[in-house]
């Protein structure tokens, strides 16, 4: 039996999600979780600074969080790649 999380549950989880490696051994930062024109100001944002190449979005489970829900909107994190 699955138990469902509530949504601070789900928050501390995301918490814990700080970075990535991708099939290339290259690591990935996560800068930003959530959407609608916030994820789009920031993702314009971190394209300005880093370039195009160097930042990844990864759509994540928006289910339980009601204003994305009413909303129909997804939910992203914005990555970036780590340079040294």
């Amino acid at each position: 039996m699955t138990e469902k999380k509530t949504i601070p549950e789900v928050m501390d989880q995301e918490d814990l999600v700080l970075e990535k490696v991708d099939q290339h051994g290259i690591r990935w930062v996560k800068k930003y979780v959530g959407g609608g024109a916030h994820f789009v100001n920031w993702l314009e944002q971190y394209r300005e600074i880093h370039g195009i190449e160097d930042v990844e979005i990864e759509e994540i489970d928006s289910r339980g969080f009601r204003c994305f829900e009413i909303g129909k909107e997804k939910m992203f994190r914005i990555w970036v790649k780590e340079t040294k």
